[in-house]
């Protein structure tokens, strides 16, 4: 399917909101505090690498696009093979939200645990709304993922909010 520009538009914004994951007041190189632990990637890797291609995944796989070429259609999955891609995004954001409450790699405020067990509760919604097939569920799981990372963003990195207003991004 080749992208247009009011497409192009939809992915960059998800795109956008999805880098906003990845960069973080914290940028150092996590800290291994334990046996077990490879804690290498410090938080913008984390989220670049981990995070962001995940949470892009799911947002690509629910809701709507309408364009001048193409029209209507939908981005949710069609068949059984796409729902497990789905599923299975659903499971990294669950381990991510995990990850990110490692010693070592948590910051010291109780907030950044609530909004990482949050990550993972919405995980494991959207797991099950991808194991039902249910597209209204994985649309609402996708909405709530983002409002889970827009709140933490404010909490610990609310500069990053600004990079992405209206209008910022090109076509």
């Amino acid at each position: 399917m080749k992208l247009h520009s009011h497409m192009k538009s939809c992915l960059l914004l998800g795109a956008a909101l999805l880098t906003a994951c990845g960069d973080s007041a914290v940028d150092t190189p996590a800290e291994d505090t334990g046996p077990g632990y490879n804690l290498t990637l410090n938080m913008t890797e984390f989220m670049a690498h981990v995070l962001e291609p995940t949470a892009d995944g799911m947002w690509r796989s629910a809701g709507w696009v309408m364009d001048e070429v193409d029209g209507y259609y939908e981005l949710y999955p069609t068949d059984d093979e796409g729902w497990q891609r789905v599923e299975n995004l659903a499971a990294t954001i669950v381990e991510a939200g995990n990850a990110l409450m490692l010693p070592g790699r948590a910051m010291p405020q109780p907030e950044w645990n609530t909004y990482s067990q949050a990550m993972s509760t919405v995980g494991l919604t959207a797991m099950q709304a991808a194991r039902d097939q249910d597209e209204e569920a994985i649309f609402q799981a996708g909405a709530q993922l983002y409002s889970v990372c827009t709140a933490c963003h404010q909490a610990f990195n609310p500069e990053i909010l600004s990079r992405f207003a209206p209008g910022s991004l090109a076509d």
